[in-house]
């Protein structure tokens, strides 16, 4: 299956256009992601220790609760997972006030053949662009957990926002949020 959301567009110059996106099918992708969440860097993820099986399991029951899962490309190659969801249907809604057309995600970076430069923030900019762009959020939320100091650096330099922790089924999590304007300013401000 091929990628049917492809970066960039007209306002997104700063995004990298080798990255595209489609929706994960689960039979087929489950093979190529699951040795994924099998690396040590995984361990946030929570999933080191699920088969193949069970990584198809999950994401075959997180689509019955409304998670909708992504494939990402680079140049036609398999290279990072990205997970969206309603806040409002999840424990994370119990914990700050839901507003409309607010949209959960969490993503992945696959194992990387050699370094790049800036390479996951490039995915982590295409991911926002795509749940602006394409999923038409209003306000993109995340929860990661709250020692994932790497990753809280990561979505500040896409524009989110620290809102504190909150407590999570299994994690002190660190909430925060992104608008469309907070994420185009933050492409201003930063070179490609």
């Amino acid at each position: 299956m091929q990628p049917e959301w492809i970066t960039p567009s007209d306002n997104r110059l700063a995004l990298n256009p080798a990255f595209a996106l489609r929706p994960l099918a689960i039979e087929q992708d489950v093979a190529i992601i699951q040795p994924w969440y099998q690396m040590d860097y995984a361990h946030f993820w929570n999933m080191q220790n699920m088969s193949v099986e069970a990584t198809a399991a999950f994401y075959r029951e997180a689509a019955q609760r409304g998670l909708d899962a992504y494939l990402g490309f680079d140049d036609g190659a398999p290279a990072f997972v990205v997970e969206c969801y309603d806040p409002a249907r999840d424990p994370l809604g119990a914990c700050y006030p839901v507003q409309p057309g607010d949209i959960g995600m969490h993503f992945f970076v696959g194992p990387a053949q050699r370094p790049i430069r800036h390479y996951t923030r490039d995915v982590l900019r295409t991911v926002m662009a795509f749940l602006f762009d394409a999923l038409g959020a209003e306000r993109v939320v995340v929860e990661p957990d709250a020692r994932n100091e790497r990753v809280h650096r990561l979505n500040r330099l896409v524009g989110f926002v620290d809102a504190g922790t909150v407590q999570l089924p299994g994690k002190t999590a660190r909430l925060a949020f992104c608008t469309a304007r907070d994420f185009a300013h933050s492409l201003e401000e930063q070179a490609p």
